[in-house]
C-alpha cells in the first residue's frame, strides 16, 4: 500500500504504536498469569502426590480476530471499547486429571490476591445442548507498566482430558462443515459428550477409591534417609549437609 499524504502515514504510525503498545500489554498479562500457573505445577511436583493439572496451552488474539469480533458484536472501534468489552484477547486452557480437580484449581487461581473473578460461566454443572462441558473464567489482573498500572482480562477454561478430547474433536468437525453440521452428526456428538462424561466420572471414582485406599494403608514404608542429602529444583541438584538439616531440626526443638 503507497501513501503520498505525509499526515495521513504519521497518523497511520500513531496507530500502529498504540495498536502495538495494546498488544504488548495483553501479552505481558498473559506472561503474568502463566508464570502464577506455572509456580502452581512445579509446587504440586514437589511437595505433593500429584499433579492435578495436566498442561496448559495459551494464546493470544490476533489484532484481526479482535478488530473482526468488535464490528460482528457492534461496539464502537475504539482501543478503550476493545478493552472493555472482548475479555478474550488473553485465552489459557488448562487441562485436569479429574473433575474435582478444575473447581480445586480454580479455587487456588481466584485465592491470588491480586486476581480478580469477573465472571464464571460452569458449562460442567450446566452443559451446553451439544453436550460440550468446561468451566470458563473471567479474571483481570494487574499489568504493571513503566509509567502505568493496567487492568487486563484473561479468559481461563479448565477441563478434563475427556473434556478437552471431545470439544478438540467437536471444534474441527463444526469448522470442516463451515459451522453447519448435519443432525445426524450433532446428535453422535451429543452421544459422544455422554460418553466422555461418563467416563470422567468412572475415572473420578476410581481415582476417590485409590486415595481411600492410600490413607488406609498410611505410610507403611520405612524411613529412606538416602535422599535426605539432596534437592533437586527443576534440573539442578543442591547438597544439604546433614549437620544443616539437624541444626534446624534442633532450633524447631527448643
Amino acid at each position: 500500500m503507497q501513501i503520498s499524504n505525509t499526515n495521513q502515514l504519521q497518523q497511520l504510525r500513531d496507530i500502529k504504536n498504540e495498536m502495538t503498545r495494546f498488544m504488548m500489554t495483553y501479552k505481558f498479562g498473559l506472561d503474568e498469569m502463566t508464570t502464577k500457573l506455572n509456580i502452581l505445577q512445579e509446587e504440586f511436583q514437589h511437595f505433593h502426590d500429584y499433579n492435578p493439572i495436566e498442561h496448559i496451552k495459551s494464546r493470544l488474539k490476533s489484532p484481526e480476530s479482535i478488530l473482526k469480533k468488535i464490528i460482528r458484536k457492534n461496539h464502537d472501534m475504539t482501543l478503550d471499547s476493545m478493552r472493555e468489552n472482548i475479555h478474550d484477547i488473553v485465552g489459557i486452557r488448562i487441562v485436569c486429571s479429574f473433575i474435582s480437580d478444575i473447581y480445586r484449581v480454580s479455587d487456588m487461581i481466584q485465592q491470588q490476591k491480586d486476581i480478580t473473578l469477573v465472571e464464571t460461566k460452569d458449562y460442567i454443572k450446566h452443559p451446553k445442548p451439544n453436550g460440550y462441558k468446561s468451566l470458563h473464567l473471567i479474571l483481570s489482573i494487574p499489568v504493571f507498566m513503566s509509567d502505568r498500572e493496567e487492568k487486563v482480562y484473561v479468559e481461563i477454561q479448565i477441563r478434563t482430558v475427556a473434556m478437552d478430547f471431545w470439544a478438540s474433536l467437536e471444534h474441527k468437525i463444526y469448522y470442516k462443515y463451515n459451522k453447519s453440521v448435519p443432525a445426524y452428526l450433532t446428535e453422535e456428538l451429543t452421544e459422544a459428550a455422554n460418553t466422555a462424561n461418563a467416563l470422567d466420572e468412572k475415572m473420578e471414582l476410581l481415582h476417590n477409591k485409590v486415595n481411600i485406599i492410600k490413607e488406609h494403608d498410611g505410610d507403611s514404608a520405612e524411613a529412606d534417609s538416602s535422599d535426605l542429602s539432596l534437592m533437586q529444583l527443576n534440573d539442578e541438584k543442591f547438597h544439604l549437609p546433614m549437620k544443616v538439616l539437624n541444626s534446624l531440626i534442633n532450633e524447631r526443638t527448643e
